[in-house]
């Protein structure tokens, strides 16, 4: 897939992207080569794995990280109560060597994401989601699967991919990721959306809402980011599920009571909404001198 054939079928999904996204993705997957995103919680980058699997046609298998992710959560794991079951069927009726070797087959493996991206008969886009969460160990773990698509089990050996998955990983930058995982990957940085594009995300995303309600959401968020008393900044997702909210309840002004009322869609913790609300009484005296109503012209809700 060249990338204007990939450009379409972002358009198709209504995927926002600019050139650079669209020349990185095109090239790792021509190349095979896993992509490294890496930006700030909620700035779209599970959404790049989502994409692929829609624009390649492909299943998507999802490894979510966490501290203390080990092999048989990620790779594989043994049925343990088959096997035994199948020690007390066959006692007796099998050689002991013979019965060992039949205990560790395919029969009574059990595929967990990463060996199912490796042996699936299609392609598959295998997204690695916040590989920062987990253990150093485990990310040293990956750089065989990320260097040859290929994985390692004592019991049976190597084991190489019938078909070459596109390999996402995502990292909040929570900690430092390793040289030699970063060496294997193509790279991607992902910032949040500046007014435009987050404007043309709801507009995409969300075509029945009001286009003037679209923009005062935009730069209401905008704006939140912006101030460094929030502690933690709206993701896209977030504009989407408020625009969203306010639609919902035949809003179509971002005035000063709708943002009280549908502010836990946007910021979801409460020295945040305590921020928010300072922040709008703070505009109060300004918003009188202008207007004398409730209805505001400027600051968020502009």
């Amino acid at each position: 897939m060249n990338i204007d054939q990939l450009k379409e079928k972002m358009d198709q999904a209504h995927y926002i992207y600019d050139d650079t996204l669209a020349t990185v993705l095109s090239v790792a997957l021509q190349l095979g080569r896993p992509l490294l995103v890496e930006g700030a919680a909620g700035v779209g980058k599970t959404e790049i794995a989502k994409v692929m699997a829609a624009a390649l046609d492909r299943d998507l298998l999802r490894l979510q990280c966490y501290e203390g992710l080990d092999e048989s959560k990620a790779l594989y794991e043994w049925n343990y109560q088959k096997q035994l079951l199948a020690i007390q069927v066959n006692m007796g009726q099998k050689e002991s060597d013979e019965l060992t070797r039949s205990l560790f087959s395919d029969e009574y493996l059990l595929e967990r994401p990463l060996l199912q991206s490796i042996r699936s008969d299609n392609p598959v886009v295998l997204l690695i989601d916040e590989i920062d969460k987990a253990d150093e160990e485990f990310e040293a773990f990956l750089l065989e699967l990320l260097s040859d698509m290929q994985v390692s089990i004592p019991e049976i050996g190597t084991i190489r991919a019938k078909s070459l998955p596109f390999v996402v990983l995502t990292s909040n930058r929570a900690r430092p990721l390793s040289e030699a995982l970063r060496r294997r990957c193509a790279y991607l940085y992902i910032q949040y959306p500046d007014l435009e594009k987050e404007l043309a995300i709801l507009r995409a995303k969300l075509p029945h809402v009001d286009d003037r309600l679209c923009v005062q959401v935009a730069q209401a968020v905008q704006m939140l980011r912006s101030s460094e008393a929030i502690l933690k900044k709206p993701s896209i997702a977030e504009t989407l599920d408020w625009a969203a909210a306010l639609d919902a309840l035949g809003i179509r002004d971002l005035t000063p009571d709708a943002l009280l009322k549908t502010a836990g869609f946007v910021l979801k913790n409460s020295e945040d909404l305590a921020v928010l609300e300072q922040m709008q009484q703070s505009q109060e005296p300004e918003q009188e001198q202008h207007c004398g109503h409730c209805h505001p012209h400027g600051g968020l809700y502009d």
